[in-house]
């Protein structure tokens, strides 16, 4: 089989990686991909969003199926091109990606379907939403409508931040289009996880739940970013309360998308708080999360080929359940300087010779090459992953290819996985 992936991040290499493993893939495209694919895959210059190009692309090239990446396209309604045309692709229609790409949408469909989540208001001008904010409980948490690449969120300590993030959203227009509307609601406590499914919108499986670190600096201070790292599986998440999670949160999500005849054929990622009374959803993306994928797929034993086929035939409730490794798996991000906000590029990368460690491997997201040099091409450049058979051992392997790979401005968190392990050190001494 022919694959296309549409993206140019670390989870498209991830992907690529992994479906490279099937003995049923013969070659896999990448649209624009980057350099650092170019090993297992040929990279097409098409832009992620250039609907109709990727879809002439598609046919020409009779691709036997499309996976996209990012959320972007999918909100512009890639699926729906696609499948007007009669090409496979794994990803939902404009309809489902609402889920991610309207934070308004998908607070009330929680509403509607009693799927747990904070209480929240919807606002679209500023004086409203500054007349509530002084009436309420801080923390709180205020959140832009639209799609902000992870970035727009913020927990407002007390009134002054909560009017200042306010005035950027509706005076400044720091989003754009994507603040038109903002959803304030209640801050939430507790361990926050990441659980994604595959779904054809009938039947659901599972992937392992993951852990991601969101926030820049150690110890989750500073500004969210698209993500710094993620472990997998997460020790805290018993058989109870992923019964739990199936109960509350994914039946009746699958369920409320049925009953609102929204066809859904791909990911639904739902990042969850584990509170006191049980988990609640904080969002919902509609495609793999990264840098979740790069610690989640390499614990994954099954052909992710024949999964993804299943899910867009319809007939997931007939495939072989999935079948996970043991262990654990890590990656942690390396960003550049100044990332989320401001940052150099075009910095020349060494240490990526002969990285042939076992259970180990390398994802670009932001690097090019140039003169035959790797260089910088983005915030998030590289995703170090390591797979062993604890959670220690797997960070212990990644954080020594870390501590090889140099450039200028080099950034990564050095304390990923540290609620799981103090989670464990907790239970150790009880």
């Amino acid at each position: 089989m022919k694959i296309l992936i549409i993206g140019s991040g670390g989870r498209e290499h991830a992907l690529a990686w992994k479906l490279k493993q099937s003995k049923k893939v013969q070659k896999v495209y990448c649209a624009p991909g980057n350099a650092g694919m170019m090993r297992i895959a040929k990279c097409v210059n098409i832009q992620a969003t250039d609907i109709a190009s990727l879809a002439d692309f598609a046919s020409s090239s009779n691709i036997n199926l499309t996976i996209v990446g990012p959320e972007q396209p999918l909100a512009m309604g890639i699926a729906d091109e696609f499948k007007r045309r009669r090409l496979k692709v794994f990803g939902p229609e404009k309809l489902g990606a609402q889920l991610e790409s309207s934070k308004v949408f998908a607070k009330q469909f929680m509403q509607k379907y009693h799927i747990p989540t904070a209480a929240f208001k919807v606002f679209d001008n500023l004086t409203e939403a500054v007349g509530f904010c002084k009436g309420i409980d801080f923390p709180t948490v205020i959140k832009v409508d639209g799609l902000a690449a992870g970035k727009g969120v913020m927990i407002a300590r007390n009134l002054d931040e909560a009017s200042r993030y306010l005035e950027q959203i509706f005076t400044q227009k720091k989003f754009g289009e994507a603040g038109i509307q903002v959803v304030i609601e209640s801050c939430l406590e507790g361990q926050e996880v990441s659980v994604m499914i595959v779904t054809d919108g009938k039947s659901y499986a599972p992937l392992l739940p993951s852990q991601d670190h969101k926030q820049i600096f150690e110890g989750d201070k500073g500004p969210n970013t698209g993500g710094m790292g993620a472990i997998c599986p997460v020790d805290f998440i018993t058989e109870r309360v992923m019964d739990q999670i199936k109960q509350f949160v994914l039946e009746p999500t699958i369920a409320g998308l049925r009953k609102e005849n929204i066809p859904y054929r791909g990911v639904i990622y739902a990042g969850l708080m584990l509170t006191e009374s049980g988990p609640k959803v904080l969002e919902y993306n509609c495609r793999f999360g990264d840098p979740e994928t790069q610690a989640v797929l390499p614990m994954l034993k099954s052909d992710l080929l024949e999964v993804m086929r299943a899910v867009v035939d319809g007939r997931l409730d007939k495939a072989r359940k999935l079948d996970w490794r043991k262990g654990s798996a890590t990656c942690v991000i390396i960003a550049s300087k100044g990332y989320p906000g401001k940052y150099k590029t075009g910095q020349r990368i060494t240490g990526l010779q002969n990285i042939r460690e076992d259970g180990a491997y390398v994802f670009h997201s932001g690097t090019r090459k140039d003169n035959n040099q790797w260089v910088t091409a983005g915030g998030r450049v590289l995703g170090v992953m390591g797979m062993s058979g604890n959670l220690k051992d797997a960070l212990a392997k990644v954080y020594r290819i870390v501590k090889r790979i140099r450039f200028d401005g080099a950034y990564h968190r050095r304390d990923i996985g540290f609620r799981v392990l103090d989670t464990q050190k907790k239970g150790n001494h009880a």
